[in-house]
């Protein structure tokens, strides 16, 4: 079959998943995780992009410091719904909802996963939780932030609350679901031979993750009901005027919304991990400590949500003890730096795209997770509370963390999902277009943060303006480090050139089968005989550099 570059693809022998000609039937009953996993790209790329909207229009309100585009109460409702969306309906199912649910079962060299039609079902949940939230946009939004706080949002606020927590409410069972499915296929589905330490970080990762997921979302979905119980009954349980404990709230919804950090997080280290050792031809350093840290990490995570409280009447010496903790929690994110760092030396090292977004990840990641050590600080954290240095930290660790680990993700498994190539110097720009862009944007509010602008204000002192001009001109650089991935990577589904099964090369299953793979995945299941990583006993994978044109490995010359 001929393409539009010339190239020739292939006959594989099996009907392509990404075929569309049965029509839209196929694939809204479809019951392939492949297929489930594109479903959510496309909802989730749509609620990413109606969340980026919100941003954009909040920068422009900040650029004068009158507030000069919209009203303080449109204003409210602007950070509310964008927070809402990019958190509930982006951050954190992107990468187990469409990474995870295209590869899991690739790598364990599985069918699909343990529950087909539950996996296709969460991805109805999900949307139907959207639609809640969407009808309250639609209706005039919210203006509680996304944090919901009582008795504010559960008594005094005029705006659309109840559509909005019904919304969230429901989506969490989308998220309850997915992390169900991935722990029973990772117990029960492994191919022969794939023992627990023999399994890609990836999965690992993704096993903390759904823990994190069964465990905590069931709290903060029962906390949003209570919000909307109280709301519409009056019944006593966050409002004091009724006997009811705001702070009660507090502890409920940071004891899920904290973990759920690192449900977002967590994978983005998973995609790390496998983008640091393909492209330093490495094995990884440390692969059980860094299996183990990924359990530190999700543990330590469900104990540290009151350092959100230090000024919200806590204690002092439960204070102290979540200050230690969150300092704590840090130990095993540290881990996985020095073992990423430690694989790097003396790799043989391609800057080919998905590299670019893994040292972005780990540099933006780094940044983030130093600046949270200062909010941990309990004086410090007294002067920075609520202001924009908490949002500068909170983008560095959410935004530059975990979209860059999502989008390096994409790009490092795109050929394998599309079976084409995209431009890769087109790639590499859009890459550090990104980079500068997210620095641009958020470096200059840890500044503004620790002068003491207040985030969620509509206006502020004039001395802020030209920080907040930098800010502003940065969101618009990165909007266009975020817009044209998704043009090229659209382009390469039919122009690009053909990929072949295992174009880096990598050493994980999923690269041993066809691109885009057949619909079970593998016509014979395979037998796992090697260690993960293990670049130096893999004659098969012995090539030399990447070829800077392509941005990919070409087979060596056989002797």
């Amino acid at each position: 079959m001929s393409t539009g570059t010339g190239a020739s693809v292939p006959t594989l022998g099996h009907e392509n998943y990404l075929n569309v000609s049965y029509g839209v039937k196929s694939w809204l009953l479809t019951t392939d995780h492949k297929r489930i996993a594109l479903l959510y790209l496309v909802s989730i790329t749509l609620f990413f992009f109606l969340g980026g909207a919100f941003a954009v229009l909040i920068r422009l309100n900040l650029l004068t410091p009158q507030g000069d585009l919209v009203s303080a109460e449109t204003y409210n409702k602007f950070f509310t719904m964008h927070g809402v969306v990019m958190i509930f309906f982006f951050l954190i199912p992107s990468i187990p909802a469409v990474l995870g649910n295209f590869l899991i079962p690739l790598m364990i060299g599985a069918k699909d996963l343990a529950f087909p039609r539950l996996n296709l079902s969460s991805w109805y949940i999900f949307n139907l939780g959207g639609l809640f939230t969407l009808y309250s946009i639609i209706r005039g939004g919210v203006d509680t932030g996304w944090t919901f706080y009582t008795p504010y949002s559960s008594l005094y606020s005029n705006t659309h609350v109840v559509a909005t927590v019904v919304g969230i409410f429901i989506t969490g069972f989308s998220t309850i679901l997915t992390g169900l499915n991935f722990i029973v296929t990772i117990h029960t589905m492994r191919a022969p031979g794939m023992t627990w330490f023999r399994l890609p970080l990836f999965v690992w990762t993704h096993y903390a993750t759904s823990l994190i997921m069964i465990l905590g979302t069931p709290v903060v979905a029962i906390t949003l009901a209570l919000v909307a119980v109280e709301r519409v009954f009056h019944l006593g349980i966050f409002n004091p005027a009724l006997g009811g404990d705001p702070v009660l709230f507090q502890h409920l919804f940071w004891f899920y919304s904290h973990p759920a950090v690192y449900i977002m997080v967590l994978p983005a280290m998973g995609v790390t991990t496998e983008l640091i050792t393909t492209f330093a031809r490495k094995k990884l350093f440390g692969y059980h400590l860094v299996a183990a840290a990924s359990f530190g990490i999700a543990v330590i995570g469900f104990f540290v949500w009151a350092h959100h409280m230090f000024v919200a009447g806590v204690s002092p010496y439960a204070a102290m003890i979540f200050s230690i903790l969150s300092y704590l929690v840090a130990i095993p994110s540290a881990v996985k730096v020095f073992n990423w760092m430690a694989t790097l030396y003396k790799g043989s090292v391609s800057w080919a795209t998905p590299m670019l977004y893994g040292l972005g990840f780990i540099g933006l990641f780094v940044m983030g997770g130093l600046t949270g050590l200062f909010l941990a600080a309990l004086g410090l954290d007294v002067h920075v509370h609520d202001t924009y240095f908490v949002v500068a930290h909170f983008h560095y660790i959410m935004v530059g963390g975990a979209v860059m680990g999502y989008l390096g993700g994409l790009h490092y498994w795109w050929p394998k999902i599309s079976g084409r190539l995209y431009p890769e110097a087109l790639a590499r720009f859009s890459a550090i277009v990104l980079f500068v862009g997210f620095n641009l944007t958020f470096f200059p509010q840890f500044i503004l943060g620790y002068l003491g602008m207040p985030r969620r204000y509509h206006a502020y002192p004039p001395e802020f303006q030209v920080l907040n001009v930098l800010s502003t001109a940065g969101a618009s650089i990165l909007g266009i480090g975020y817009l044209l991935p998704m043009f090229y990577l659209i382009w390469s589904m039919r122009y690009g050139p053909v990929a072949g099964p295992n174009p880096w090369p990598a050493t994980g299953l999923e690269w041993q089968t066809p691109s885009p793979p057949p619909p079970h995945n593998f016509d014979v299941t395979p037998v796992v005989s090697w260690e993960p990583y293990d670049f130096a006993n893999r004659p098969d994978l012995k090539y030399p550099a990447p070829a800077p044109e392509l941005g990919h490995f070409q087979p060596a010359a056989q002797d």
